[in-house]
Parts: C-alpha cells; structure tokens; sequence
C-alpha cells in the first residue's frame, strides 16, 4: 500500500496541527494531522456545515478549550479523535478522516501516492 510522509514525529507536539495537500481523482484536497491525547490523526480541511476550511488558513484548530476542534467560521466543535461534531450547526456529523500510521519517527499518510506540504512536494518511491 502506498504511503507518503507527512511530518516528523519530533514535529508533531500534542494539539498541534500540520496541514498538507493531496491529490485524490485528480482534484487537490487540503488536510490536516495532528496529535491529540498521545494519538495522531488526520482529516480533511472542510467543515461538515459548509465545506470551507476549518481554520480559516491560520493553521488554528483547537477551541480556546484544548479540547474541541474548532470551525473558525461557524463555531462547529468536533472531537479530535473521532472527528464527530459535538456541537454546532452539523452536530452529528464527522469530518472526513484519513488513515495514517506513525512509525520510523514519522507520521505517514497511507494509500496516496503523492502530497504537498508547505509547497514542496514528497514522494515515496
């Protein structure tokens, strides 16, 4: 199965966010990893309200409460391990989550060929 490095491990501290691009059926999706309660996770940069980004491109995810991912927009709190939406205008709903896996000190994206993060390009061969 295809995997592409996102991040360092070293890089990835607990509730921060690393964003990244991906291409998925020819179309570029912006997406996010991040570290919440020693777990890393990812999910695509949209909000189930309406499909803007989430952190209104400053990189900003985490509600004042340390414990909620934040839609900057709408207020939307989802939960940052499961993605649910726990409260907000799609309450109930989920972001899209990808699958990743952290090993070799690095977070990795699997079953993509190529991503795009803070414009350089990494492929895996």
């Amino acid at each position: 199965m295809p995997a592409v490095r996102i991040v360092g491990s070293d890089q990835l501290q607990e509730r921060s966010a690393f964003k990244f691009q991906f291409m998925r059926e020819g179309l570029r999706i912006e997406a996010f990893v991040t570290r919440f309660q020693g777990r890393v996770v990812a999910f695509e940069n949209l909000c189930r309200h309406i499909p803007i980004t989430i952190d209104y491109d400053d990189n900003r995810f985490y509600a004042p409460d340390d414990r909620h991912i934040v839609c900057q927009t709408h207020g939307a709190l989802y939960e940052p391990l499961t993605g649910k939406c726990v409260r907000g205008p799609c309450e109930g709903a989920s972001l899209h989550a990808l699958r990743v896996e952290e090993r070799e000190g690095a977070v990795w994206l699997l079953n993509v060929d190529r991503i795009q993060t803070q414009a350089k390009e990494s492929a895996e061969d």
